[in-house]
């Protein structure tokens, strides 16, 4: 499901929900000439804030030589500029350019796989072990992370996705002109230092989080499966080869082509002066050099014509994947595949827990959402663990089963007024803290053009009819448009 009727609150709610019906009211929109979009939402019911910088530019942008640069440079961005992060740039700079001469002939040297270049690879290995260890001595560690924790900032944090890559943090209202100062010397002078060393981390992460781990790894291969064409179907940290074959030059050019004002929103919440905030960002970020748009993803994916299935076979419990291809986030049936979702698996009155949670007891959870991204069309997927001494094909039969169900027997009144009450429940919770507002601001705003999606978006629930739920249904919900993953363990040959 969309983050709109399941987002986390970063923290627990401390200040009065701001009214979806007066939010149109109260977000002020500016427009720098370099293209930086800003929205704005004064709230003074306690003297923070929280900065959202947000960037139109995601794995789903990356060529195929460039798989897992996106989540990389999120990484690489923590690590300083020309003046945060160093004890000495000018005696600096020097090394990290001779660090990456030796990086790219080292990648190139094993890309040859020529018998009897052992040696070689072994020698430069130790040269850049050797210089990577000069660089560390005027490497100031997490700069960045030290200055905002000493002025009161909680919460610096970033995160990539297909569709882009968000940089966060909540401040005292009186720093926000440290924000400004810092993150747009991070737009102006980023250096990607410790680039190799950081890459090695990313590998690691990837070992530790999807090779090693059996549910991430049916995921994964999922998505692959799923999306033979379209870049969707690639892991946003890349697969392995991928990453091994990235260079600190590769992440330079996609940084300054994309991370630009042109590609960002910026979404300020909290106890600030629109007009004067205004006023200082234009100060900081006004000078920066527009970039390049990433172009869009021209790719389609072509229609499925059966049923795909996946199995992965690992020492773990038996787990269930079952997805649909849909259409993208704001075409009509869209909709009603969110009314469809808050109907089969939000809450405790939902079909999918009331029947396979709690009568029929085949699983402890079950979870309905889309993925992997919204700009483009995407997946419906329901994800699904057994409960002994059920299987995955009792637990499969009886989510097909509810999904009939939907076809033939219309969704009754009282139901859907619920999933009303349950999304004017949603919008009260979201507005509740400074950053779940500047997080839909900026997500909204950059999939779906406009903010206001999360004003409309309720209306347009409202009108969702019966007939709309079974149509959606007998239209996508096909064994062509199927797709299944499991998990089985090891030894299990039922």
């Amino acid at each position: 499901m969309k983050w709109i009727l399941g987002i986390c609150l970063l923290v627990a709610a401390s200040v009065a929900p701001l009214r979806a019906a007066t939010l149109e009211e109260k977000v002020v929109e500016h427009t720098l000439k370099n293209g930086m979009k800003l929205l704005l939402v004064e709230r003074h019911t306690s003297p923070t804030v929280s900065a959202w910088i947000r960037f139109r530019v995601g794995s789903v942008n990356e060529r195929s030589d460039e798989r897992g640069i996106a989540h990389l440079l999120e990484h690489m961005l923590f690590k300083g500029t020309t003046t945060l992060g160093t004890r000495d740039y000018a005696a600096e700079k020097p090394i990290l350019d001779a660090i990456e001469a030796v990086g790219i002939q080292l990648i190139a040297e094993k890309a040859r796989h020529t018998p009897g270049n052992t040696p070689k690879i072994a020698a430069l290995e130790k040269q850049l072990v050797t210089l990577e260890a000069a660089a560390s001595k005027y490497v100031v560690k997490d700069e960045f992370f030290e200055l905002y924790s000493k002025h009161g900032g909680t919460g610096y944090n970033a995160f990539t996705s297909r569709d882009g890559t968000t940089y966060l943090i909540n401040l005292p209202a009186n720093k926000l002109e440290l924000w400004a100062a810092i993150e747009s010397d991070r737009l102006r002078n980023p250096v990607l230092r410790e680039f190799y060393t950081e890459r090695s981390v990313v590998m690691e992460e990837r070992r530790r989080s999807y090779e090693a781990d059996p549910e991430s790894k049916l995921w994964e291969t999922f998505l692959a499966a799923s999306f033979l064409t379209h870049p969707y179907g690639q892991p946003t940290i890349g697969w392995m080869s991928d990453i091994e074959n990235l260079t600190r030059t590769k992440a330079e050019q996609f940084l300054h082509n994309y991370y630009a004002p042109n590609n960002a929103i910026v979404a300020i919440v909290g106890d600030i002066d629109a007009t004067r905030t205004i006023a200082l960002v234009e100060r900081y970020f006004g000078g920066i050099v527009p970039g390049k748009e990433p172009l869009p993803v021209t790719a389609l994916e072509p229609p499925q014509g059966g049923e795909r299935r996946i199995e992965l076979v690992a020492d773990a419990e038996p787990s269930l994947i079952v997805g649909f291809h849909k259409p993208a986030i704001g075409t009509p049936d869209d909709y009603v595949f969110d009314v469809i979702t808050m109907i089969l698996g939000t809450g405790r009155t939902s079909r999918f827990h009331k029947k396979l949670v709690v009568e029929q007891q085949l699983t402890s959870e079950i979870g309905v959402f889309d993925a992997p991204g919204h700009l483009y069309p995407n997946l419906f997927v329901i994800n699904a663990n057994t409960r002994s001494p059920h299987t995955i094909a009792e637990v499969e039969a009886a989510i097909l089963a509810e999904l009939e169900l939907l076809k033939t027997v219309p969704v009754a009144a009282r139901d859907l007024q619920r999933i009303l009450n349950k999304m004017e429940y949603e919008e009260a919770r979201r507005m509740g803290t400074n950053g779940g507002l500047a997080r839909n601001l900026t997500e909204y705003e950059a999939t779906t053009g406009s903010w206001r999606y999360m004003v409309k978006q309720r209306g347009i629930i409202a009108t969702v009819t019966p007939a709309d739920i079974q149509r959606v249904a007998a239209t996508y919900f096909t064994r062509e448009n199927r797709l299944v993953g499991t998990i089985s363990k090891k030894g299990d040959n039922k």
